[in-house]
């Protein structure tokens, strides 16, 4: 089934300030302010570069990665809240992580995000990353928002 795409690539780059080989998410196909969710998606590839090193005979996405593409969805829905277009959130916790399901090149991660609270210097929500329906990590993510001049 293909998911029409709410923001591309390129959309994704004018919201946050990843890029390759470190942006992880490829579209959003959803988006619901009511709802405070959000769901990306992230085709593995083969020629992933975290799959030289993890691991050289059998490729498993690392599950930092994971978290971190789910952060990076989030980031995605926060730049898009009045006011949090070009602040730039860093991680305060990653609690109730949990991985299982092992992510290999081919599969298309979806990663889903409802916000649980958003304020002016500190956020926090719900992901979930999936494959094919089967979770493949979990966890509660929270952000803080530094004052001006912090990062440089």
């Amino acid at each position: 089934m293909t998911q029409s795409t709410v923001h591309t690539t390129a959309e994704i780059q004018a919201l946050i300030p990843h890029r390759w080989p470190f942006l992880l998410v490829d579209r959003i196909v959803e988006y619901d302010a009511d709802a405070k969710r959000i769901v990306g998606l992230k085709g593995v590839t083969a020629s992933e570069w975290f799959f030289q090193g993890h691991f050289p005979d059998l490729p498993v996405m690392p599950g930092v990665l994971q978290v971190e593409a789910l952060a990076q969805t989030m980031a995605v829905y926060v730049a898009r809240q009045p006011g949090f277009g070009d602040r730039i959130g860093l991680f305060a916790g990653i609690d109730d992580c949990r991985f299982k399901r092992v992510v290999n090149p081919g599969d298309t991660l979806r990663l889903e995000v409802t916000m649980d609270k958003l304020g002016g210097r500190f956020g926090r929500g719900r992901g979930v990353a999936s494959v094919d329906g089967e979770i493949a990590c979990e966890a509660t993510l929270s952000f803080i928002i530094p004052g001006p001049g912090l990062l440089r």
